[in-house]
């Protein structure tokens, strides 16, 4: 959805749009719109899946804190969409597991 005369502000300019891909599929955005908005301006509101719950995971907070809506961007896993601006070309996809947080041990 997008708003194109504000009751107060008037007529909306227009904005570049530019496009990603979602799971191989093109999907249209506005320049200055963030990953997880331009996903559910297409319809799209399942980011994830959650393990635990054993349910869909989508935009929750919307301000970075919740790490509901953690997707693949560009290669790199668990991004917060919410916080993540779209740019021509940009892949996403939805995660499929967990981070991987384990690290070297070093011996003394």
């Amino acid at each position: 959805m997008e708003i194109v005369k504000h009751p107060v502000l008037g007529e909306m300019p227009k904005v570049k749009t530019v496009t990603i891909y979602f799971e191989g599929t093109p999907i249209v955005a506005r320049e200055g719109q963030t990953v997880a908005s331009a996903l559910m301006s297409n319809g799209i509101y399942k980011l994830g899946h959650s393990r635990n719950s054993s349910q869909a995971r989508g935009l929750y907070c919307g301000s970075g804190r919740c790490q509901s809506c953690l997707m693949s961007i560009n290669g790199v896993d668990h991004v917060r969409s919410c916080k993540t601006l779209v740019r021509e070309g940009m892949v996403v996809k939805q995660c499929t597991g967990d981070p991987d947080v384990r690290r070297d041990r070093h011996e003394d």
